[in-house]
C-alpha cells in the first residue's frame, strides 16, 4: 500500500468521525490459525442491520495503515477470515491479542467499532537456540557446585507456554529450576556426585523443554561435559594461626596482619589465592587475594564484639586449598554512656504513702570496661525523691517527703547516669509517676454567700441560679454532690419553696412565688464529696423575689357602692381650682409598679374638671356657671407605672347645685338607665325592709335615751346662765369654699405586703357629701332632723346609716 493511499484513508477516517457517530460496537473471539474464508460472526444480525441496509450504504471496513485479516461480505451481511492469522507475529507475547477495525456505511454515514480477539493455539514447541553447551569440570570439583544452563523459548503464551525441563541421564548432575517474577523460568544443573576422570572423561546429557499445552510439545538440546584433571599439591600456610589486637577506634583502612602461604607446583597451579569465607567479620575484614594482606574495612565495638576468628583460605589455579585462622582481640575505649534498665517501677503511689517508699527499682549497665564502666546516678535537685545505691549496677528510687497530690498530681523523675572514663559519658531516663487522690480536701463554694434574684409568678421547676463548689481532690473524691439542708422558711419546710440538682447544683422552684407574700428567703445547701468518708461544706443562699406588676390599682375613694350613688356637691359660685374630691388609690406592688397616675378618662363637660396627675385630686378649670348641668359624671382611670401597665376605673357623681332639693330632683333619674331582674328587686325590697325596722328601732332608742338623760339633767343641775347654741363639731358652713370639710384629713398607709395595706380617713369637720338614692321619698328636712338628732355630742349611741331608700 502507497503512502498517498494510506494519507487518503486516513483523511476519510477522520472526515467520518466528524460527519457521523459511533452507533454501537461489537467483539468476537477467535482462535488463531483459521482457514481462509472461516466465519467469524454474523455483523449485521449483531448490529440489528438489515443486509440491505449493508448494501445501500456501501459498508466496508476499515483498519487504517494496518493489514487486513478480517474481509466483509455485504450480501450475507457476514465477517469471514481474509488471511491467515499468526497470535504470534501479530502480538509476540502480549496478552490479550485482538485487532480492531471500523465497519463504515454511507447514506447517511455511519460507521461502528469491531474488535476481534485472537486466542493462542499450542502450535509451537519450546526450542532452545543452540543445539549443544559445552562445560569443563575438574574432578576435583565440589558437590553442590551448580551451572547455568540455556533457557528454552516458547512462542505461545499462557498454559500453551514453556512449563517445564528434564535432565537425562541424572547420576552426576541434578536439575533445579526456578520461576522468576518476570514469568521465566530459570535453569541449572547442579554436580550432586563427585566426577572422576579416570572412570568418564566426556558426558552426554539431554535437556528437554516441555509445555503446557494439548498436545504436549517439547524441545531438546545436548550438553556435552569434559572433565579436567586434579591439582595434586595444595597450598600450605606458612602457620596455622596469627594472633593481633586492636583498637576499637581504629580507623578504616588499618592494616591489621598478612597471611603468608606456599605451593609446591608451577604455573597457573602454584599461584595461590586468599579469600575471607563469608561470614559476620567478612564485612569489617579485608584480605587482599594476591598478598594476603589483611585490613580493616568496617568499625569495630568492642561492646558488641571482643574477638574475631577470621578463617583465610588460601587456593591455587587448580582448585586446591588449605585454611588457617586470624584472631583479632579488640581492646576497650570509652565510647558508651551507661545503659538505664527499668527492672520495675510504681506508675501511681497514694499521696498518703509513707516517706521512704520504693517508687522505681534501676539496673545502670556501661558495657565499657574497667574505669570506663563505673557509674554513679543522681536525681534533679528539689525533687522528693532520692536515689540509693542497693548492690552493684542496681538502684532504688524512694521518696524523701510526705507527697500532696494537689500541688503536684505528676512528677517526671530524671535520673541521670554517669561513667569515670575520660571524658566521662552520661545518660538519663524520665520515669513518669502518677500520684493518686485520697479524700483529705472537703469542697469549697466559689462565693462564702450567694444571693439571686427571682421574678414573682415564675413558673414551677425554673432554673433560678447555680451554686458552684471545687474539690481539689480527684476523680470520685472530687466527685461533688449537692443537697439541700433541712430548713424551714415561715414554718415550712424549705424543700417546697426550692429543689437543687444534686449533680449541677443548679437551684429550681418548686412553687410559683408571690412578692406580695414573701419578699426574701435563707436556705443552705451542703456540698458533698464522692469520698470515703465523704467530706462537706455548706454555704448560705438568699433568694429575693422581685416584684411583677400582677396586681392593679385599688380605689379606695369614692367607695363605689352596689346600688347607691354618692354625688359630690360642687356649688354654683365654685372659682377655678376649686376642690370637688380627691380619688385615693392604692398599687399592693412595690417601687415603680405602684406608682400611680390618675387620668379623667370621661366626662360629661371635660372643660369643667381636671384630674391632678399624680395626687388624683378633682378641682374646676373654670368658674361654674349657672347653665352647667347639675348632674356631673366623671370616669377616673387610675394606672400604675408598670410593664404592662394595670389600671383601676372610678365613677364620682358631681352635683352642681346650692341646694340638696334640687340635687334630689335632678338625681332621681340617675339609675333609671339600670334594668334590674326580678331577683335584684325582691332582695332590694327585702333589704330595705331590714333597714327600715332596724332605723325605727334605733330611732325609738335613741329618743328614750335622750329624754332619760334630759330628766337626770334637769335633777342634778338647775344653772340660770344663758343658752349659748351649740353647733356640732362636724358641723361646717355650707357657704364656704366648696362641698368637702373645710378640715380634711386622710391618712394612707401603704406596704408592699397587701395584707398590711390600709387607709384611714380622718371625720370631717362638716359633711357635704350627699348620700341620695332614686327610690328616695323622704324629704331634706326629714335628713337633716335625723342627722342633727345623731350628731349630738351626749348621744350614747352613733350610728353611721347608709341610705338605701
Amino acid at each position: 500500500m502507497s503512502t498517498s493511499t494510506v494519507g487518503w484513508q486516513v483523511l476519510l477516517f477522520f472526515s467520518l468521525l466528524s460527519l457521523g457517530s459511533v452507533l454501537g460496537q461489537v467483539s468476537y473471539s477467535i482462535p488463531e490459525e483459521m482457514k481462509k474464508g472461516s466465519l467469524i460472526g454474523n455483523i449485521a444480525q449483531d448490529l440489528g442491520l438489515g443486509v440491505e441496509r449493508l448494501k445501500s450504504g456501501k459498508a466496508r471496513i476499515y483498519t487504517g495503515n494496518t493489514e487486513e485479516y478480517i474481509e466483509l461480505k455485504r450480501d450475507r451481511g457476514v465477517l469471514l477470515i481474509k488471511d491467515r492469522i499468526d497470535r504470534e507475529a501479530l502480538c509476540g507475547q502480549t496478552m490479550p491479542c485482538a485487532l480492531h477495525f471500523q465497519m463504515i456505511l454511507e447514506n447517511p454515514m455511519e460507521f461502528y467499532t469491531v474488535t476481534v480477539e485472537i486466542t493462542d493455539i499450542n502450535d509451537n514447541p519450546p526450542t532452545f537456540e543452540r543445539g549443544e553447551m559445552k562445560f569443563e569440570i575438574s574432578e576435583s570439583a565440589l558437590t553442590g557446585a551448580r551451572f547455568v544452563l540455556e533457557k528454552a523459548i516458547d512462542n505461545d503464551v499462557g498454559i500453551n507456554g514453556l512449563s517445564s525441563y528434564a535432565l537425562k541421564p541424572s547420576d552426576n548432575f541434578a536439575l533445579k529450576t526456578i520461576s522468576r517474577g518476570d514469568g521465566t523460568k530459570h535453569v541449572e544443573m547442579v554436580l550432586q556426585e563427585p566426577l572422576d576422570r579416570e572412570n568418564l572423561e566426556h558426558l552426554s546429557l539431554i535437556l528437554t523443554a516441555l509445555d503446557g499445552g494439548e498436545p504436549q510439545l517439547s524441545g531438546t538440546m545436548q550438553i556435552l561435559i569434559t572433565v579436567l584433571d586434579a591439582n595434586d599439591n595444595p597450598p600450605v600456610c606458612s602457620k596455622p594461626e596469627y594472633k593481633v589486637s586492636v583498637t576499637e577506634n581504629a580507623a578504616v583502612g588499618a592494616v591489621i596482619t598478612t597471611v603468608r602461604a606456599t605451593d609446591k607446583d608451577k604455573g597457573n597451579n602454584g599461584k595461590v589465592t586468599y579469600t575471607i569465607s563469608k561470614s559476620g567479620a567478612a564485612a569489617i575484614f579485608t584480605i587482599d587475594p594476591n598478598s594476603g594482606q589483611l585490613t580493616l574495612s568496617g568499625n569495630l565495638d568492642y561492646e558488641k564484639r571482643r574477638l574475631y576468628e577470621l578463617d583465610v583460605q588460601v587456593s591455587d589455579q587448580g582448585g586446591l586449598s588449605d585454611a588457617c585462622k586470624v584472631i583479632v582481640d579488640v581492646t576497650d575505649e570509652n565510647d558508651n554512656p551507661p545503659s538505664i534498665n527499668v527492672m520495675s517501677k510504681t506508675n501511681t503511689v497514694s499521696e498518703n504513702m509513707k516517706s521512704g517508699t520504693v517508687v522505681s527499682m534501676l539496673n545502670v549497665q556501661d558495657p565499657d570496661s574497667s574505669e570506663n564502666g563505673k557509674v554513679t546516678c543522681r536525681l534533679d535537685e528539689n525533687s522528693p525523691f532520692d536515689i540509693k545505691s542497693t548492690t552493684i549496677n542496681f538502684f532504688n528510687v524512694v521518696t524523701n517527703r510526705d507527697l500532696d497530690r494537689e500541688r503536684a498530681s505528676e512528677y517526671n523523675i530524671t535520673v541521670t547516669c554517669s561513667d569515670e572514663g575520660v571524658p566521662s559519658l552520661s545518660s538519663s531516663v524520665t520515669l513518669t509517676l502518677q500520684i493518686s487522690d485520697v479524700n483529705d480536701n472537703a469542697p469549697v463554694f466559689e462565693r462564702s454567700s450567694y444571693e439571686a434574684y427571682i421574678v414573682e409568678n415564675n413558673t414551677p421547676g425554673l432554673s433560678i441560679f447555680t451554686v458552684k463548689a471545687r474539690d481539689a481532690d480527684w476523680n470520685q473524691n472530687a466527685r461533688v454532690s449537692y443537697i439541700l439542708e433541712d430548713s424551714s422558711v415561715n414554718g415550712v419546710p424549705v424543700s417546697s419553696y426550692v429543689s437543687v440538682s444534686a449533680d449541677s447544683g443548679v437551684i429550681h422552684a418548686v412553687r410559683s412565688f408571690d412578692y406580695e407574700q414573701i419578699k426574701d428567703f435563707h436556705f443552705r445547701v451542703k456540698a458533698q464529696d464522692g469520698g470515703s468518708p465523704p467530706l462537706s461544706s455548706n454555704v448560705t443562699v438568699k433568694i429575693v423575689i422581685q416584684d411583677q406588676n400582677d396586681n392593679p390599682p385599688q380605689v379606695l375613694y369614692p367607695v363605689q357602692t352596689g346600688g347607691s350613688l354618692v354625688a359630690e356637691m360642687v356649688p354654683r359660685a365654685a372659682d377655678v381650682g376649686y376642690l370637688v374630691t380627691k380619688v385615693v388609690a392604692v398599687d399592693v406592688d412595690s417601687r415603680q409598679n405602684a406608682w400611680l397616675s390618675y387620668k379623667l378618662q370621661k366626662a360629661t363637660d371635660r372643660a369643667l374638671f381636671e384630674v391632678g396627675l399624680q395626687n388624683g385630686e378633682i378641682r374646676t378649670i373654670r368658674q361654674v356657671s349657672d347653665k352647667d348641668a347639675v348632674k356631673q359624671r366623671l370616669t377616673v382611670i387610675v394606672e400604675d407605672n408598670g410593664q404592662p401597665s394595670r389600671s383601676a376605673t372610678v365613677i364620682v357623681n358631681v352635683a352642681v347645685a346650692d341646694s340638696f332639693p334640687e340635687v334630689l330632683s335632678e338625681f332621681t333619674d340617675f339609675t333609671h338607665d339600670k334594668e334590674y331582674n326580678d331577683n335584684l328587686t325582691f332582695y332590694l325590697v327585702l333589704a330595705l325592709a331590714v333597714v327600715s325596722f332596724l332605723f325605727i328601732t334605733c330611732l325609738v332608742v335613741i329618743i328614750s335615751v335622750k329624754i332619760y338623760r334630759w330628766r337626770q339633767s334637769r335633777i342634778l343641775y338647775h344653772s340660770s346662765l344663758p343658752v349659748i347654741p351649740y353647733y356640732p363639731p362636724r358641723y361646717s358652713d355650707t357657704l364656704g369654699t366648696g362641698t368637702l370639710p373645710h378640715v380634711y384629713n386622710y391618712e394612707v398607709c401603704r406596704t408592699t405586703d397587701s395584707r398590711k395595706s390600709d387607709c384611714k380617713f380622718g371625720r370631717a369637720g362638716s359633711q357635704n357629701v350627699l348620700i341620695m338614692d332614686p327610690s328616695s321619698t323622704g324629704t331634706m328636712q326629714r335628713i337633716q332632723s335625723e342627722k342633727s338628732i345623731l350628731d349630738e355630742p351626749d348621744s350614747p349611741l352613733e350610728v353611721s346609716l347608709p341610705v338605701l331608700f
